[in-house]
């Protein structure tokens, strides 16, 4: 019997902590962002000098109260999954952990406590809270499209890593050490500036035959550029899916399309009373 209240407030502490879709996890969803927002406020105004110097101990006290709270909270998301592995491997998990580290790290590394800037990246979850599903299902259909783009991003990258490669050099062997080219190493990095469209300025060709060459980089540039939007905006065009707020209740894994029956991350049910294998 114990053991059967136990996994009832467990369950009831799952779905406060990761459902917006209730008064209670919306309220938690609510709380939690506008503590993010004021740690991270308080780092940002520890960081201006005459603060520091007045209130550092207040400010101190707020930022462990925060972190403790904080850990708290990341602990109890541990616990009410079913496969605590699969939630401390997901984005939200590490970003997670890494809002609590930083302080940690500062009793070790003076300065790592401004690092916690990072829990902004913790507002994401403003998009559950306020029912901004359509946003939650933009999100979901363009890391579908990254992920099926790759294989082509990589051949792509590949290219230009090789392009680069051959331009560099040429412009080594055309400008040398007399027009600031003292390396192949520093070739390729004018490429990469200048095939990019950044052109810092620092690096320049002297010779007609240096500026030749830099013409054809800057056109080819406005190409290249165009090649990965294009790439990932064809599949963009593939993607349909109506995306809901429903977490999965063994690894907590959010954005499943309205007809799902099971987590697209690992294949557990989306019932909260069908048990799942844990990882």
């Amino acid at each position: 019997m114990k053991k059967e209240d136990d996994l009832s407030i467990r369950e009831i502490c799952r779905l406060i902590i990761f459902e917006a879709d209730t008064p209670a996890g919306k309220a938690f969803d609510v709380l939690l962002i506008v503590s993010i927002v004021s740690s991270v406020l308080a780092v940002c105004l520890d960081s201006v000098a005459f603060l520091h110097i007045r209130f550092q101990g207040t400010f101190k006290l707020i930022e462990w109260a925060f972190t403790l709270l904080f850990t708290a909270e990341y602990f109890l998301r541990l616990w009410s999954v079913r496969s605590p592995a699969y939630y401390a491997r997901s984005f939200y998990g590490i970003v997670d952990l890494a809002a609590i580290l930083p302080t940690y790290l500062s009793l070790a590394y003076s300065g790592a406590e401004f690092l916690v800037v990072v829990r902004l990246l913790r507002v994401l979850r403003i998009f559950r809270i306020l029912k901004l599903v359509q946003y939650l299902e933009g999100s979901q259909t363009i890391m579908r499209a990254l992920r099926a783009s790759r294989p082509k991003i990589v051949v792509f990258v590949s290219t230009i890593v090789v392009l680069v490669t051959i331009i560099g050099s040429l412009m080594y062997l055309i400008e040398g050490e007399e027009g600031g080219f003292t390396s192949i190493p520093k070739g390729i990095y004018w490429a990469i500036v200048t095939l990019t469209t950044v052109g810092y300025g620092d690096l320049a060709p002297a010779t007609p035959l240096g500026q030749f060459l830099a013409a054809i980089v800057m056109i080819m540039g406005y190409g290249i550029i165009a090649v990965p939007t294009g790439i990932v905006t064809a599949e963009l065009t593939r993607q349909e899916s109506s995306t809901t707020t429903r977490s999965c209740p063994n690894c907590s894994a959010e954005g499943h399309i309205d007809i799902a029956d099971h987590c697209y991350r690992c294949g557990s049910s989306l019932d909260p009373d069908q048990e799942a294998p844990t990882a």
